[in-house]
């Protein structure tokens, strides 16, 4: 066998550290694989120290690996993120910004629990957000705490907030409109096209409702629709209203009253 140890490694042997690395472990066991065969002629011998040899190369080989791996995925640049990605915002607990409104009277709608409203105090980002309405009525702002919403007009409750900033900011100009009301709904059931729930956000007669529901079917009663209102049950003539009789009976729905078109 050829004496590796005074062969100089090429190229290609330093170029790369798994070849490098495994060059070095051939150069070691070549010359004992040698000795131990010509000295001993024993063919079991020689079949052990072969797959010893084998055993120590694969060895070799894969410790070669493990230690190019980290070089390699080092020197790797990072993937670039894919197209619409972006990365997450801060989040500091400061409230969400508001995006759009609904469009109601702040003079005559009621805030009721779990509607969500916009808050906004000119040049003052920490009191400007999104707030729910909890259960219990009320809403949180920072250092203010909690400030009584249900029961009151987003007109009030904006005169409110004045006062209970006014002792922490100089003269605060607060507008309070609803992102999304979630408190006040009404139902419509039976033979129309858009069976479902509604919101209740502005005054709304029975005849627009069923305007809004997309019509009739074809067999609907139109002359015997009924408006549940608790324990009461009101008659409605859609026939009638289109001839501009008995116009009374076009009542403004309130919260929770639900419409039935046999």
């Amino acid at each position: 066998m050829f004496p590796l140890e005074h062969h100089q490694p090429s190229t290609m042997v330093t170029g790369s550290p798994r070849i490098r690395l495994l060059y070095q472990v051939i150069v070691k066991i070549a010359p004992e694989f040698d000795s131990w065969t010509m000295a001993r002629k024993d063919f079991s011998t020689v079949a052990r120290n072969a797959v010893s040899v084998v055993l120590t190369l694969v060895s070799g080989l894969w410790l070669a690996g493990l230690t190019a791996a980290p070089a390699l995925a080092q020197n790797r640049e990072p993937a670039p993120p894919p197209a619409g990605f972006a990365a997450p915002g801060r989040s500091d607990g400061a409230p969400a910004r508001p995006d759009s409104s609904v469009a109601v009277d702040p003079k005559t709608y009621v805030i009721g629990a779990q509607d969500i409203l916009s808050i906004k105090v000119w040049r003052e980002q920490d009191f400007t957000g999104l707030y729910t309405v909890r259960p219990d009525g009320k809403i949180t702002l920072p250092l203010i705490g909690d400030v009584h919403a249900s029961g009151l007009t987003p007109e009030r409750l904006s005169d409110q907030l004045k006062q209970g900033l006014s002792n922490y900011i100089n003269s605060p100009d607060v507008s309070v409109s609803l992102q999304a009301v979630n408190s006040k709904k009404f139902y419509i059931t039976g033979e129309v096209n858009r069976p479902g729930e509604y919101m209740l956000a502005i005054p709304t007669k029975v005849f627009e409702a069923l305007s809004n529901a997309g019509g009739f079917r074809d067999f609907a009663n139109k002359k015997r629709i009924i408006i549940i209102r608790g324990a009461d049950r009101l008659r409605f003539n859609y026939q009638d209203i289109l001839k501009g009789k008995n116009l009374e009976q076009n009542i403004y729905l309130e919260n929770g009253d639900t419409v039935v078109v046999p």
